[in-house]
């Protein structure tokens, strides 16, 4: 099995999650949009919610990676190194359709997924009922011998190594949108996108691991600019490259949002393990790129304007005049593109006061709900930790974990 949970354990870890901030346990929501609510975001309704996409019988519990696999997960080269593996004939430029990987990243294990993209209240669940059920997690869910990628790679390489650009899509197909390569061709930058990766597939059990694969294997096969690591996605995608961006800002420098978004605080996406945070604060260029007709300008505004909050400061929004709910044109795209580039370090001084005020904000949080345990006040208290756990997330750990502890699990529902 690909995950080892059976039917009837799958149910338990979506109740399980859904439960700890309300959300559906569904997949992703069909077609080209992904308003913000949606079950294509939120981290709880993606955590192992989908029983036809996380357990088969193919392949024992105790592997290690799918059984089609030509590389274990433990693969002996780093997550993040930009060197080429090593090959007889030189890696293939231009347009490349179908393209199959072989090589597992660290990064897309499934115990790593878990704890960049839950939230802390929603992964203690899912380890709970794992226990509970006596079953595992194997190491992968995704077995790379089935699936396919497009992959664009401009013929002439830059001196200090190509960009990257992984892109989530909304729809099912792998496809390099019109008129792109001519602008990557410029820009250095490789394009690779999942197929089967559209906004009805489950986004923790494929949309994420794929697109994390994806740059894995691009960047065992190309010499690739550290620097220039980005991801982006149209619409339901975009929302989950944010998701990405902010759970791996030690793999991705920064993003390409395209008309999707979501503001942070909200639960969705939850904000990842405190040191991951800081990363993102510190290192990430995030830019927004909307039509001037788009339902959703409003909506990438308000994520914009809740990133300065939570300190996340290097942050650029183009609107493109004329355009509605679409793919970036090639003329949206280079400014972009050019836009990544600039990053802007964060002041100090301003940084550390941001800082502070959160840490106030999550400091009264925390104590007033250990307050109302220590009063007896448990529906209360449960009340006060899911809102912690949905704002804070992962900074709220480890304490938000140990206080729920002293509660039991939140009852189904919550």
């Amino acid at each position: 099995m690909r995950l080892a949970i059976a039917a009837t354990s799958v149910t338990l870890l979506a109740a399980a999650a859904a439960s700890v901030q309300g959300a559906p346990a569904g997949g992703s929501a069909p077609g080209g949009g992904s308003p913000r609510g949606s079950s294509s975001a939120p981290a709880s309704s993606s955590a192992l919610a989908s029983s036809s996409a996380l357990a088969s019988s193919s392949a024992p519990a105790s592997s290690s990676a799918p059984a089609s696999s030509s590389a274990p997960a433990s693969s002996s080269a780093p997550a993040s190194s930009s060197a080429p593996a090593s090959s007889s004939a030189p890696p293939a430029t231009g347009l490349q359709t179908d393209v199959v990987f072989s090589d597992y990243s660290p990064l897309a294990a499934n115990a790593e997924l878990l704890r960049r993209l839950l939230s802390p209240l929603a992964d203690a669940q899912v380890q709970e009922s794992l226990a509970r059920s006596g079953e595992k997690l194997v190491t992968q869910s995704i077995d790379l011998a089935a699936e396919h990628f497009v992959l664009y790679v401009p013929p002439v390489t830059p001196p200090r190594g190509y960009g990257l650009l992984v892109f989530v899509p909304p729809w099912q197909d792998a496809r390099l949108p019109n008129d792109w390569g001519p602008v990557l061709e410029r820009a250095g930058l490789i394009y690779v996108s999942a197929a089967r990766s559209g906004n009805e597939e489950n986004v923790l059990a494929r949309r994420e691991p794929l697109a994390l694969l994806a740059a894995y294997n691009v960047m065992q096969r190309y010499p690739v600019d550290a620097d220039r690591i980005y991801v982006g996605g149209l619409s339901g995608g975009s929302h989950i490259a944010l998701r990405l961006a902010l759970a791996y800002p030690d793999l991705f420098r920064g993003a390409l949002l395209n008309a999707g978004s979501d503001p942070l605080g909200s639960g969705v996406p939850p904000l990842p393990p405190a040191d991951l945070f800081r990363h993102f604060q510190e290192s990430t260029r995030l830019v927004y790129v909307t039509g001037e007709h788009d339902s959703r300008l409003a909506m990438d505004a308000e994520s914009q304007q809740s990133m300065h909050h939570w300190c996340v400061f290097d942050t650029e929004a183009q609107t493109t005049l004329g355009a509605a709910h679409e793919i970036a044109s090639p003329e949206a795209l280079s400014r972009a593109l050019e836009a990544l580039v600039v990053h802007k370090a964060p002041d100090a001084a301003k940084l550390a006061r941001c800082r502070a005020d959160i840490d106030h904000e999550l400091t009264s949080a925390l104590q007033r709900a250990k307050s109302l345990i220590d009063s007896g006040k448990r529906g209360d208290a449960q009340k006060a930790l899911i809102d912690i756990d949905k704002r804070f997330g992962g900074l709220a750990a480890p304490r938000s974990v140990e206080m729920q502890a002293e509660l039991g699990s939140p009852p189904a529902g919550r």
